[in-house]
């Protein structure tokens, strides 16, 4: 048959017939036909049988411009052609025309006038479908030695004249027999065509992507896509007999003739000729053909020579000067008698040459595959000039059957907000099928990983539309994580600490992406996390470090978010823990606390965020809380009044020991980090902004001289204006070292230069009047004459202890 099932019933060109051919009863398109289109229990159109290809040997179109005199066409396979295919002249009284089966005409305008965008696609399934006439052919000859009498090469040849726009692809397979031909050329079954129609119209609706080579494939007429007319002459071992097949796009109908030129008949096969469109002839370059084989075709079972041009060197005489071939030389001898002169030159000719590789690499035993050739794989294939960090190279079994090898690069080149990456290449029975995928195969955060997939599960022409549905794709997506997942561990437990910290620099924020948008891979992601620390400032550590280094009495992993390390190491809300020798993680990276809070544990612990209100850290005694709180509620309540709606409330803090206050987070409203970074989004919500900030605890230190000065205040004289003023200067000071940003940055610098002036009021002041010509003092309520005095005579003693 047509090369697979799945490809031969694909959309059909409307094809002319030539003029000089008889017409036939249209009863050839009739379903009683053998070999017809027949329908699998999931309502896709299948051929029953699979008994030839579209592919054969190429004869001559004398457009090698290093020969002068014409060439005869070569036609046995194996041998060097040093021309291509000819034009086959149509007009011959014998061939017979036949009309397309109903259905077809709605399909010609949609393959001719350029409905698929990737038109480079029809050489993967011409080439395709060679190969699998090439393989029936050795399935046959196992039980019938016969079919292989001929004993010439299984393989494919495509030849390409760029001069003329033709290209030739020849296969030394299966063949077919006249009825073949009609049968699979000629017809279509309506439900494929039905159904190729209504996903065409569903696309086009939905505003998608109309290629749907992949779902529906396309099979021998994708020539269609780059061809005007297309001449498939082949030859069944089982026929006695040559047959050419000629169509022509925007045409309902096709001719078949027998062969009677001897010169170009065939041993065994099937040669297929496409004359190219104007805009298409850019195909018919061999170094174009040779790209794409090596794109699509570089694993296909046979090989495939593609004719290319050559060259070799030569030593060739030069014409020396008349007048210099005359002069004697010194030793009495002339030029003549010398040694000639000599020139190498290039001389070109033209060869075939193998382009494929037939045992791709993810095939071997992996026992049997060295480090050094993962290495080459790699940088070939991805073009990359590093070695990987790593590789997996394994074969999944069960349900689901495929082979897989990935990468992880030793640099990155993608950004997170590149969804689409080229990494993952999709083969199907060794054919490349894509390498553009939107997370079918892999997530988002996992786009870094590069590596090669094959599968034999998988239809052969695969659309975005059957990766997303495929039950067999989301198994594999499954595996192919795990196995990712396994293979960035690996480089985690390496004794080469340095390996993960380079992995960690480049891809860290990947797998912090992960951990916001894969749930269920939390555990997997959750020991690959790295994070910096009060007890680790200089290099980052595992989750799995951090719960082997606490403290017995310790029950949860504590973590606080900034800007920086120094910003985290300085916050006001270590200082208890600190004193505990406990751990704290430093949040310092924008994605690190979103990932924290949607892990929210590990290893049965909670992660808590110690700038959030109600910490607790194990320690409590409650007979002393409650006699501190009764001794300050009335200055927790004042300082409240004072503060009104700038704080939820005041509370005695029990994470302070050396700061006299700390302004934190409610318990489910942002973090002051989170807030800076709200507050930096373009699009941030000013009124989401400003409800989330609502839930501020002040909280105070019992123990610091500043409270307790405000505690005296408040019972001698409440309304006391110097002491409102310490409470708004120190709740605004709290802000600053919390991490949240003042509203009024201008009131609060008044506020301290006003106190500064008070308490700086006469502290310097000398009764030397030395000092009278001094410069005014540029603190607040410092007489110019105390600030001259203090900014003269002090750098005076300084000079005489000198």
């Amino acid at each position: 048959m047509l090369g697979a099932s799945r490809r031969s019933l694909s959309a059909v060109a409307r094809l002319r017939g030539a003029a000089s051919c008889r017409a036939v009863s249209p009863s050839v398109s009739s379903p009683d036909f053998p070999n017809k289109v027949s329908e699998s229990e999931h309502g896709a159109p299948q051929f029953q049988k699979r008994s030839f290809t579209l592919l054969s040997v190429p004869s001559s179109f004398g457009f090698h411009k290093f020969q002068q005199s014409n060439l005869r066409e070569s036609i046995t396979i194996n041998k060097r052609y040093e021309s291509s295919a000819a034009a086959v002249d149509s007009a011959d009284s014998s061939c017979e025309k036949f009309e397309y089966q109903a259905e077809v005409n709605r399909l010609m305008d949609l393959i001719v006038h350029s409905l698929y965008s990737n038109k480079e696609v029809f050489l993967r399934e011409l080439v395709s479908n060679a190969s699998d006439a090439l393989d029936k052919l050795r399935y046959l000859s196992v039980t019938e030695p016969d079919l292989l009498r001929d004993g010439v090469d299984l393989d494919v040849r495509i030849q390409a004249d760029k001069d003329n726009g033709i290209v030739t692809i020849t296969d030394s397979g299966i063949g077919m027999t006249k009825q073949e031909l009609v049968d699979s050329l000629g017809t279509i079954a309506h439900s494929g065509t039905a159904k190729f129609l209504k996903a065409l119209k569903e696309s086009q609706e939905a505003g998608k992507d109309s290629n749907l080579i992949g779902q529906f494939g396309v099979g021998f007429y994708s020539a269609f896509l780059v061809a005007d007319k297309v001449i498939v002459s082949t030859k069944s071992p089982k026929s006695d007999k040559q047959y050419i097949w000629e169509g022509e796009a925007n045409s309902s109908s096709y001719t078949i003739r027998e062969e009677t030129d001897p010169e170009k008949l065939l041993p065994r096969g099937t040669r297929l000729t496409l004359f190219l469109k104007n805009e298409d002839k850019g195909f018919a370059h061999p170094e174009k053909i040779q790209k794409l084989v090596k794109n699509y075709s570089q694993f296909v079972s046979f090989p495939i020579y593609t004719w290319q041009e050559k060259g070799h060197t030569k030593e060739v005489e030069v014409d020396e000067d008349p007048t210099e071939a005359k002069k004697e030389g010194d030793d009495g001898t002339t030029a003549e008698q010398k040694k000639k002169k000599t020139k190498t030159v290039i001389e070109k000719y033209w060869d075939w040459e193998l382009t494929n590789e037939t045992q791709p690499i993810w095939l071997r035993n992996p026992k049997e595959v060295t480090t050094q050739e993962y290495n080459e794989f790699y940088r070939k294939t991805f073009n990359e000039y590093l070695d990987p960090l790593a590789s997996s190279h394994f074969t999944t079994e069960g349900e689901v059957e495929f082979r897989s090898i990935l990468f992880v690069p030793s640099v990155k080149k993608e950004e997170l907000i590149d969804s689409k990456t080229k990494n993952i290449r999709l083969y199907v029975k060794r054919v490349f099928i894509s390498d553009d995928f939107d997370g079918e195969l892999f997530p988002r955060y996992l786009s870094f990983v590069k590596g090669v997939v094959d599968s034999n599960d998988l239809p052969l022409n695969v659309s975005r539309e059957i990766l997303q549905e495929s039950r067999i794709v989301r198994i594999m997506r499954k595996r192919l994580v795990r196995k990712a997942f396994d293979m960035i561990l690996g480089i985690s437990l390496s004794e080469n600490r340095d390996d993960y910290e380079r992995f960690w620099e480049n891809f860290g924020k990947f797998l912090k992406l992960g951990c916001m948008e894969d749930k269920e891979n939390h555990k997997r992601l959750a020991p690959l996390l790295r994070f910096f620390s009060n007890q680790s400032e200089n290099e980052v550590i595992s989750l799995d470090e951090y719960v082997e280094n606490m403290k017995p009495e310790q029950k949860d992993i504590y973590y606080v978010a900034a800007d920086s390390v120094t910003s985290a190491k300085n916050a006001p809300f270590l200082e208890r823990l600190t004193e505990k020798e406990y751990e704290v993680l430093f949040l310092v990276d924008p994605m690190d606390e979103v990932a924290i809070q949607n892990l929210k544990s590990y290893k049965e612990k909670n992660f808590v965020d110690i700038s959030k209100e109600d910490l607790d850290l194990g320690d409590k005694n409650e007979e002393k809380e409650k006699e501190i709180k009764q001794e300050f509620s009335k200055t927790c309540d004042w300082i409240k009044k004072r503060l009104g709606h700038k704080v939820a409330r005041v509370d005695i803090s029990h994470r302070l020991s050396s700061s006299p206050c700390v302004l934190v987070s409610g318990k489910f409203g942002w973090s002051a980090n989170m807030e800076r970074l709200m507050r930096a989004q373009t699009m941030g919500d000013p009124a989401s902004l400003e409800f989330m900030r609502s839930r501020r605890v002040f909280e105070i230190n019992p123990d610091h001289p500043i409270i307790k000065s405000l505690n005296v205040a408040c019972e001698a004289n409440p309304d006391d204006p110097e002491a409102l003023r310490a409470v708004d200067v120190l709740f605004e000071t709290a802000l600053i070292s919390s991490g949240f940003t003042p509203d009024n940055p201008r009131e609060l610098s008044s506020k301290i230069y006003e106190m500064m002036g008070t308490a700086f009021a006469g502290k310097w002041t000398s009764g030397s009047a030395e000092v009278e010509h001094s410069q005014p003092s540029p603190l607040p309520g410092i007489q110019n004459n105390e600030a001259s005095e203090a900014e003269v005579v002090e750098p005076v003693q300084v000079e005489q202890q000198k």
